[in-house]
């Protein structure tokens, strides 16, 4: 599988202070790519690189094996995105928005502009003037201009801004269907994690301009993806029992009575009876599954802890 993007130490200061600091990104061809991170951490800095919209202070970005530089146009054109929000002349259509954006990229097919226009539920208001738009259209709109072009790689910096629990669920099967049939390769911000689990093939974290893991999503299921959590009255003497009645048990204690067992085999009423013969207060036990959003805080406090 050839590799779309490639950024080598890639840094950006702003007045002298580094937003980020030696990023090595790899985005492979077809996957859909989750760029995470906390507000502030980096993420529109690096996509706005890869899209060529703002120069690196240091280090490289390629794509398509082709090292930008300001005068990539040929790469340019294989790509689109939207990063930040998206930018229309309001007083013109929103077809007519997509006409001059696709002339301006040299690929205008009408097909293609009424196509990526009712993939993202504007067929029937592709006369209508921008800026009658609510918040959530001219998101979608933003969307569609960019596919309309037809292209191999899509960077899309918070797509789901402004919509609803309805609109969220329609990007999120759009996605995987430019993903999966139209060979789209996409790189996805979002503060939604929810989300990103669902469609995301691989992982980059980001932390305070440093890139701190890339990571398939198979990995992240595969690590500890079941486990017992249990509210207890007294974790110390919870975990004591644990460990003298059943063994070498890994677990983790999460605050003062809280313990998350990562052997999903263990008899949940076993646990219960072992600790209350023990005089220890069983307040819940529930059988989980781990998700993005307690990979991705658990790797963010670790960073913390380390610096």
């Amino acid at each position: 599988m050839s590799d779309v993007v490639r950024t080598y130490r890639l840094t950006k200061a702003f007045k002298n202070k580094i937003v980020v600091s030696g990023v090595d990104m790899r985005i492979r061809q077809g996957e859909i790519y989750g760029f995470l991170g906390p507000n502030g951490a980096g993420k529109t800095t690096v996509m706005r690189m890869i899209a060529g919209l703002i120069r690196p202070t240091d280090g490289v970005v390629e794509r398509f094996g082709c090292q930008v530089t300001p005068s990539s146009r040929e790469t340019l054109k294989r790509m689109g995105y939207v990063i930040e929000y998206p930018m229309f002349y309001e007083h013109m259509s929103a077809r007519d928005n997509m006409v001059l954006h696709a002339e301006y990229m040299g690929f205008y097919d009408p097909r293609a502009i009424d196509e990526a226009l009712e993939l993202l539920r504007l067929g029937d208001a592709g006369a209508k003037r921008v800026g009658l738009f609510s918040l959530g259209m001219k998101q979608r709109l933003g969307i569609a201009r960019a596919i309309c072009t037809r292209p191999e790689l899509l960077v899309l910096d918070e797509p789901v801004n402004g919509l609803d629990p309805i609109g969220i669920h329609e990007l999120r099967e759009l996605f995987r269907r430019l993903s999966r049939e139209y060979g789209m390769t996409l790189l996805v911000s979002s503060h939604i994690l929810q989300e990103i689990e669902q469609i995301a093939d691989t992982i980059g974290l980001i932390h305070r301009g440093r890139l701190i893991e890339e990571v398939s999503m198979a990995r992240i299921r595969g690590r500890h993806s079941e486990y017992i959590e249990a509210a207890t009255t007294d974790g110390a003497q919870a975990a004591f029992v644990l460990e003298d009645k059943f063994g070498a048990v890994r677990f983790k204690m999460i605050g003062d009575h809280t313990l998350r067992i990562y052997e999903p085999e263990l008899s949940t009423v076993a646990l219960s009876r072992e600790w209350v013969l023990a005089g220890v207060g069983v307040e819940s036990l529930t059988r989980r599954n781990a998700s993005l959003e307690e990979y991705v805080l658990a790797r963010i406090r670790e960073e913390d802890a380390d610096d």
